[in-house]
């Protein structure tokens, strides 16, 4: 799918969130009806309860609802849609990602893939590992979750989402 603004998913964002989750981009699904991680096979919604972030397991429609639970999305590419490879380079803005952690100021970041953090960190996915990472000065907690995604089955582990869960609910 070309990069379009058309395919956008607005950011879910609102001072001091409790925990913000970044992806790459939207998945063609999830661009064209306008929630984020709606395609059928991606484990993110039944992993949010599994894990024990969330107290009911939400539907890709209500993505909005979850604001009420100090929980917040956004994409690093707000352009693009697809699978993580057809999306253009150009349209990863990891500067603009940063300003928006700036302004605000979750207590933590979640990246739903090692193709996600790869591109905050630039470095490659194989120099990442999965779970909490290394504070980074004047920077939330960050931590790097395997992908939901049903195209990265094959890497699906449900225990760095518990282990999120667990740092979120320490006070």
């Amino acid at each position: 799918m070309p990069d379009s603004d058309s395919h956008r998913l607005p950011d879910q964002f609102r001072a001091g969130l409790r925990l913000v989750f970044v992806g790459t981009a939207a998945s063609t699904r999830s661009a064209a009806v306008g929630h984020y991680y709606a395609h059928p096979g991606n484990r993110f919604w039944r992993a949010l309860h599994e894990a024990g972030i969330t107290p009911r397991r939400y539907r890709p429609d209500e993505f909005a609802a979850l604001l009420d639970l100090g929980i917040g999305f956004t994409d690093l590419s707000k352009t693009g849609a697809g699978m993580d490879h057809a999306i253009a380079r150009q349209s990863f803005d990891v500067t603009g990602f940063r300003t928006k952690i700036e302004m605000f100021r979750p207590n933590t970041i979640a990246f739903t893939s090692k193709k996600a953090a790869s591109l905050f960190y630039d470095k490659p996915t194989s120099a990442l590992a999965l779970g909490r990472q290394p504070q980074m000065n004047d920077f939330p907690g960050v931590f790097v979750l395997p992908s939901p995604s049903g195209a990265a089955s094959g890497h699906w582990t449900l225990q760095p989402w518990r282990e999120l869960a667990q740092w979120i609910a320490e006070p």
